[in-house]
């Protein structure tokens, strides 16, 4: 057999070996820490003997970081989209483990003893998240203001995704390859490291979480991260992938305060409330019931377009919302308005169209007026959720 037949040989034994974990690093001038990190994860590979793999996702490094992870006999991945997230998704991709842990290539994450990762894993778990602040945080390893916002950060995503996840923003973290695919995973900045959590919730994903520890990096230039725009990112994410509450839940509270207050001040005065607290109920009603509506048609767009899972319980409610039943709705609440303001009109009328008592008539014209604007939302409404129901290839 000659040598070359031989080689041919070897590398299709190794692409048919099969790999149980792969490491993945994500990398963005990490010459100073990237080497040790590297070692580490190849020992602890040997050490517990596991099939595993080294994978660099280098996002345009330009201090020689590709050729330490060369030097090394790791894969290196190139990724050219800039972001933390675009260099995981392609590092991900390229693994050939069933398995897959993350973790950042600056040396505060301990890559010699993944252990109770992969032991999570081989359980049946398919996201298995790192705790910080169970596992112990070293001094100088996390700065001030990111102690206060992580733990902030991860109360609201647990109460807007409840999971028994305790550390959303740890970077360590394992998953099943196959699984986390599954999710769709799209955006390309920090917000990756959330994305996944969230959505891993929303598909109801078998998720656990293990302690991690957390050591000063080992770089003498700032981090790349952002604390105050990375953390309002992260925000923004959450709330846009739950309606309920950037809509939903504001909404019911705006018009629940506003439906009772119209209601009541509709028809005489309470205590040193009057006509000027009636119009401002007035408008809580309607930025209530807006937003209400825009809960429904961006949560109905979210799960067409396959951003959020199907919602059996939704599609239900959703179904017997026709155009025509909205439709019906809205005019309802439009020729009660009409009806009011006509009422209105009459009172002026015999008035012979002269000065009114306002207190009187504003409790008649508010409530009219309101009652138009909110009939010809359902009505708009209703035929854009019409839109968006209608049927395409």
């Amino acid at each position: 057999m000659t040598s070359s037949q031989t080689e041919t040989v070897h590398k299709s034994e190794l692409h048919h070996k099969t790999v149980e974990l792969s490491i993945v690093m994500p990398c963005l001038n990490e010459a100073q820490t990237l080497g040790i990190c590297i070692q580490k994860a190849a020992a602890y590979l040997q050490k517990y003997d596991v099939s595993g793999e080294i994978v660099i996702a280098d996002n345009g490094s330009t201090d020689g970081s590709q050729a330490i992870a060369q030097n090394l006999g790791v894969r290196v991945i190139h990724v050219e989209e800039k972001g933390y997230g675009s260099a995981l998704m392609a590092g991900i991709s390229a693994a050939q483990g069933e398995y897959v842990i993350m973790g950042d290539a600056d040396d505060s994450y301990d890559f010699s003893d993944l252990t109770l990762f992969l032991k999570e894993l081989r359980g049946g778990y398919d996201l298995v998240m790192g705790n910080r602040f169970k596992g112990g945080i070293k001094p100088g390893a996390m700065p001030r203001l990111n102690r206060l916002g992580n733990p902030i950060l991860t109360g609201i995503g647990k109460l807007f995704f409840p999971n028994p996840c305790g550390d959303f923003q740890c970077g360590l973290r394992g998953f099943s390859k196959k699984a986390i695919e599954s999710l769709n995973l799209r955006t390309t900045g920090m917000e990756f490291a959330s994305e996944m959590v969230v959505k891993a919730t929303l598909n109801k994903l078998h998720m656990t979480e293990v302690p991690t520890t957390l050591s000063p990096d080992g770089r003498n230039r700032p981090p790349h991260m952002r604390p105050l725009r990375d953390g309002w990112r992260n925000l923004r994410f959450y709330l846009l992938y739950s309606p309920r509450w950037l809509f939903l839940y504001p909404g019911l509270f705006l018009m629940g305060i506003g439906f009772v207050g119209v209601s009541l001040l509709s028809f005489r005065r309470w205590g040193i409330f009057d006509i000027h607290t009636l119009l401002f109920l007035a408008t809580s009603l309607i930025i209530g019931s807006q937003a209400i509506m825009f809960s429904i048609l961006t949560k109905y767009f979210a799960i067409n377009a396959k951003l959020l899972p199907y919602n059996p319980w939704f599609e239900e409610k959703i179904r017997y919302f026709t155009l025509e039943r909205g439709a019906i709705s809205g005019l309802f609440l439009v020729l009660a308005g009409v009806a009011g303001s006509f009422y209105a009109f009459g009172i002026w009328q015999a008035n012979a169209f002269g000065g009114l008592d306002p207190f009187r008539i504003m409790r008649i014209a508010i409530p009219s007026i309101t009652s138009l604007i909110i009939g010809f939302q359902v009505i708009i409404g209703s035929f854009f959720l019409s839109v968006l129901a209608l049927k395409r290839k």
